[in-house]
C-alpha cells in the first residue's frame, strides 16, 4: 500500500476495467506508475471515508459518468489519503457539447481548490480514449496545513547623496525682505462701529457706509442704537418676537439698555 507508484481508481459505477485505468495512466504518462496494478473501488458514493491509510497513494483516478462525482465529501477524503505533492485525475465519459464541458471544467477546478489541491488544470486525451470526454488533472500541495516558513525579505538600500563641502547653502532668514517682517497693524477697535457719533467716510472701503444707510432705511436714531427701549418688552428677542411695526426689526437681538451691536455679517447676502 506504502510504495512508490501506488495507483487508486475511484469510479460511481458497479465495475470498471483494468485497461481503462492504465490506458489514462499511459496518457497522461504519469510518472513511477508504469506497470502498476492499481486499486480499484467501485460505487464510490457509498463510502464516508476510504479505507486507506493517509498519505499512501501517490495518484488518485476518477472516473465517472456523473458530473457531482467525486463529492465535496469525498475530495477531502482523496486529498487525506494522497502524499504530499500525489495527482488527482478526473475523468468524466458522458459526451457533451464543448460548451457545456467548458461550464463542467470550470466546476470541477473550483471543487478541487476548494478541497485544498493545488495547480488544477485540464488534460488533453488521445483519440485512443475517445470514451472520456474531458479531464482535469491537479496536485496535493508539499505543504501541510499549518506549517510555517520564513519570509527572505531583500531591502534595498537608499542611495547615498554626497553633498559638497564647496557647496554654499542659502540661508532661508535672507529670502525675507523688511517689508515681511514687519507686525501688521491692525484698525483700532470701534474707530469703524455703526452708530458712533462720527459719520462714514467719504468713499468708505469698510462697509460702515453700507450699515448706516440700512439703518436709516429701518427709521432708527442714534439714541435708538445706543440706548434701546420696548414698550412690550419683546423687541431685544429677535424678529421672531417682535410686532410687524417693531422698529428694530430686521436688528439681531440684544439687551435692552445696551447699545446695539452689529455682526459682521450684517451686510453679507443670504444666499
Amino acid at each position: 500500500m506504502s510504495t512508490k507508484g501506488s495507483i487508486l481508481a475511484l469510479t460511481d459505477d458497479v465495475m470498471v476495467s483494468a485497461s481503462t485505468i492504465l490506458g489514462v495512466v499511459r496518457v497522461l504518462q504519469i510518472e513511477g506508475c508504469n506497470g502498476t496494478d492499481p486499486l480499484i473501488i467501485t460505487q464510490a458514493t457509498s463510502l464516508s471515508q476510504l479505507p486507506l491509510e493517509s498519505s499512501s497513494i501517490d495518484v488518485v483516478i476518477s472516473i465517472s459518468r456523473n458530473i457531482e462525482f467525486p463529492s465535496d465529501h469525498l475530495y477531502k477524503e482523496i486529498l487525506k489519503v494522497l502524499r504530499p505533492g500525489g495527482s488527482i485525475v478526473v475523468h468524466h465519459t458522458s459526451p457533451s457539447t464543448p460548451q457545456q464541458t467548458g461550464k463542467a471544467t470550470s466546476s470541477i477546478e473550483r471543487k478541487l481548490l476548494v478541497a485544498g489541491f493545488i495547480e488544477a488544470q485540464s488534460v488533453q486525451l488521445e483519440p485512443a480514449l475517445a470514451t472520456l470526454s474531458f479531464g482535469i488533472r491537479a496536485k496535493k500541495p508539499t505543504w501541510t496545513v499549518g506549517s510555517s516558513f520564513s519570509i527572505k525579505k531583500t531591502t534595498e538600500s537608499l542611495p547615498k547623496v554626497q553633498i559638497d563641502d564647496d557647496l554654499e547653502l542659502i540661508d532661508e532668514d535672507s529670502l525675507l525682505t523688511e517689508e515681511d517682517l514687519k507686525k501688521p497693524q491692525l484698525p483700532p477697535l470701534g474707530d469703524c462701529e455703526v452708530g458712533s457719533t462720527r459719520k462714514a467716510c467719504k468713499n468708505c472701503t469698510c462697509g460702515r457706509a453700507e450699515a448706516e444707510e440700512k439703518v436709516e432705511k429701518l427709521g432708527l436714531t442714534v439714541d435708538q442704537l445706543n440706548n434701546p427701549q420696548s414698550a412690550c418688552g419683546s423687541c431685544g428677542l429677535g424678529d421672531a418676537f417682535r410686532c410687524s411695526t417693531c422698529p428694530y426689526k430686521g436688528l439681531p437681538p440684544f439687551k435692552l439698555g445696551e447699545k446695539v451691536s452689529l455682526p459682521g455679517n450684517f451686510l453679507a447676502a443670504d444666499i
